[in-house]
């Protein structure tokens, strides 16, 4: 009767109907337990179904029942190496070769379970390395003889979220834990991702759960600890930002940057943080440098590139900015990054003007009366008469300078066409040529011109 069940099983095997083979195999053994192939046929058909870890049970029990079961060993070796334990693999193996030392299969699931345990030796060193891509090719390697390996699934998945790859690595754990809900390895791996990707509070909770699983779980213990100084430190920096406690908000930022390398999302906040307190401090090259690191973190950090692309505009590197504007707009077409972006060029090109106000030594926001000033005071300066006794080089330059001093004068003396100076629009050259003072006047008349006659000046004595 228990051979009818095992024949039965067999046509349903045949059939690919691996259940019900299953359920025939099983009353085959009800009948008759101590039937090594009973065993051996149920482990090839729980291995169909992919569940490994029965189907070992099962092998185990066959090569009991009877040590020259060829099959059994056979099936007990698949079963350890698809399990991902490799050594055990090998022992299998090596004992159905023992038995028949011919058998192929044996010989190639031999060379397999070798490969593995290589693939295992060189991913141990590579992770201490931290390379990560290494490690993940290694383990998708490995997994094509191990596909029920738990352990190089989480491996694999920890590499992914270290290098960034958090939808992949979410999968990979979320599978696990469909068929093990209390797997702390994957609820480790689950919290990593959320708290790489800046969702610190929800990782903690899956760090925390994990924790509750195996409390001696060392990497989630770490993990925890590190999420909730990172939290509160940069909740602090916040904090004190806000009250205008620039100096302790930049300790706290700093602080929190040294709690994990690792965290990239994060650190490019805080990088970009600390340089918006660079910036309030005017502190503004270590506000750039500040953005600058967290561009690197992270290039795709919008807050970042305007926050450094203002500071390259309060420094006048105009052409830095509209790099970084432009880079914003084409991340995000909106009509205030296509007006940031259209300042920075017109600034851009004003800067590649003579810029009159720096020519008479003003500010940008001096009056007519101090423009007035300043211009006496220049023309003066570099009056071509001045310089009479000087070398044709020391004339020449002078005379330019003379000139360049006219035409600032006549710009920003006048109110049209300051304004449309000051808004980058362009400039007609006629009028602006002061070198005409040169041509027409003596030192002496141009000189009463101005200063309202000839005796209220002398080079020795200053203004009288």
């Amino acid at each position: 009767e228990a051979e009818s069940f095992k024949e039965q099983g067999n046509a349903y095997y045949a059939k690919k109907d691996y259940n019900e083979a299953y359920n025939y195999y099983t009353k085959a053994i009800d009948m008759c337990p101590k039937n090594a192939s009973y065993y051996g046929n149920r482990a090839a058909t729980l291995m169909m179904l992919g569940k490994f870890r029965e189907a070992l049970g099962d092998a185990q029990q066959s090569v009991r029942l009877d040590d020259s079961f060829v099959r059994g060993h056979l099936r007990e070796g698949k079963c350890h190496l698809s399990l991902g334990n490799a050594m055990a693999a090998c022992r299998s193996f090596q004992r159905a070769l023992e038995l028949d030392h011919k058998n192929a299969q044996a010989q190639q699931e031999f060379k397999n379970a070798n490969a593995v345990i290589e693939y295992e030796k060189i991913a141990e060193t590579d992770f201490e390395k931290r390379d990560f891509r290494k490690v993940v090719f290694c383990m998708d390697r490995a997994l094509e003889y191990a596909p029920a390996c738990h352990r190089f699934k989480i491996l694999k998945a920890e590499c992914l979220a270290m290098l960034g790859r958090y939808p992949e690595a979410q999968s990979v754990a979320s599978d696990i834990l469909r068929m093990d809900s209390t797997n702390a390895d994957a609820l480790y791996v689950r919290g990593l991702c959320l708290y790489y990707e800046d969702c610190i509070e929800k990782a903690v909770q899956f760090f925390v759960q994990a924790l509750r699983m195996a409390p001696d779980h060392e990497k989630a213990c770490v993990a925890c600890r590190n999420a909730k100084a990172l939290k509160a430190k940069k909740e602090d920096g916040n904090k004190a930002f806000k009250e205008g406690n620039y100096k302790l908000a930049y300790e706290l930022y700093t602080e929190a940057l040294g709690i994990d390398p690792n965290n990239i999302k994060t650190n490019a906040k805080l990088y970009c943080n600390r340089g918006t307190v660079n910036s309030k401090l005017r502190k503004l090259d270590d506000a750039i440098e500040d953005c600058t690191n967290a561009v690197k973190l992270d290039d795709t950090y919008i807050k970042a590139y305007l926050r450094r692309a203002q500071c390259y505009l309060d420094t006048e590197q105009y052409e830095e900015a509209v790099r970084d504007y432009e880079k914003v707009y084409q991340t995000e077409k909106t009509k205030e990054h296509k007006q940031l972006l259209k300042n920075a060029q017109l600034e851009l090109k004003k800067s590649k003007r003579k810029d009159y106000y720096k020519i008479l030594g003003v500010d940008k926001n001096a009056s007519e009366d101090e423009i007035k000033k300043a211009y006496r005071k220049r023309a003066l300066m570099h009056h071509p008469d001045r310089h009479s006794g000087a070398s044709a080089e020391v004339q020449k330059e002078e005379e330019k300078k003379f000139k360049e001093v006219g035409e600032a004068f006549t710009i920003l003396s006048d109110p049209k066409k300051k304004t449309r100076y000051d808004s980058g629009q362009d400039l007609d050259e006629e009028g602006m040529n002061m070198g005409g003072y040169r041509k027409h006047l003596g030192f002496s008349f141009w000189l009463e011109a101005f200063f309202g006659g000839p005796g209220g000046f002398s080079f020795e004595g200053g203004c009288a």
